[in-house]
């Protein structure tokens, strides 16, 4: 007999059977079949240990199936170290808004979020905002867009200026926090704030995204033992020179992928 995981569940199958045949003896109704993390149509022999996955296209599954769909998918190990992890954003713009749903969809378990802004017209050229979202606050906009990408994530939010005078209330049992302020000053206060103030709390930040310069130049790169910093470094924005989607979403993919790197213990040199 063959060991198989089927949604999350131990299950058996005979030697010889054959993936197509299992999913449609296992779940009817599925019409998406992830073998081993891969969605597939392929109709190979199951081996010993396989994991699978039934889904239909167009429902939520329920919690413990959605689980077992992003485990394989990125791997058990990986997505359970992401799962415990609490994560920090400071500022839910173009790029803080962006970088929730991104950690989100790799399932980051905790997230804080903190702004204490609404939706406006000029966000929308670059922020993960919809027309939909005008007026709302930054804070409840946010919670809901990650609601509607993975709804079992905790998400915890705060409508408030950051300063010395809080960053460690708010964020003091975060493993990372995103510093993502568009005002030079407020990123000094908040990074040295918690690179001071605490020993463990590890700093995302970004500078230089401005612009329609080669996303090529937009790096990564580790300027203190706790505090990475993505972008070029040097394009702001000013008179002629606006923030526009494009380099900011590039950005702010450097800095989610600088957060999944950390939890999963590695650093960049």
């Amino acid at each position: 007999m063959l060991h198989l995981n089927l949604n999350g569940a131990p299950c058996e199958a005979p030697e010889g059977t054959r993936l197509q045949q299992f999913a449609r003896d296992a779940v009817p109704e599925a019409d998406v079949v992830i073998r081993n993390g891969f969605q597939t149509a392929e109709d190979a022999e199951l081996a010993d240990g396989d994991s699978i996955t039934l889904i239909r296209k167009g429902e939520l599954p329920p919690q413990d199936v959605l689980e077992h769909m992003m485990a394989a998918r990125h791997s058990p190990k990986v997505h359970e170290t992401v799962k415990r992890a609490r994560v920090g954003i400071a500022g839910l713009g173009g790029l803080g808004s962006n970088i929730a749903s991104m950690l989100a969809r790799i399932g980051v378990g905790h997230l804080v979020l903190v702004d204490f802004d609404v939706v406006e017209p000029s966000n929308l050229n670059r922020q993960n905002y919809f027309v939909s979202h005008l007026g709302k606050k930054k804070t409840e906009a946010t919670k809901e867009l990650v609601g509607q990408i993975n709804p079992f994530i905790t998400v915890e939010t705060h409508d408030a200026r950051i300063d010395a005078s809080n960053a460690m209330e708010l964020f003091g049992d975060c493993d990372i926090v995103v510093e993502a302020f568009d005002k030079p000053d407020c990123k000094a206060e908040l990074v040295s704030t918690l690179l001071s103030e605490s020993d463990t709390i590890r700093i995302v930040s970004g500078s230089g995204m401005a612009g329609y310069e080669s996303s090529n130049t937009i790096q990564t790169r580790k300027r203190m033992s706790r505090l990475y910093v993505c972008g070029d470094g040097v394009t702001a924005a000013g008179n002629g020179v606006g923030l526009m989607a494009p380099r900011v979403l590039v950005c702010a993919g450097h800095e989610a992928n600088m957060v999944l790197r950390l939890l999963l213990g590695i650093e960049e040199p």
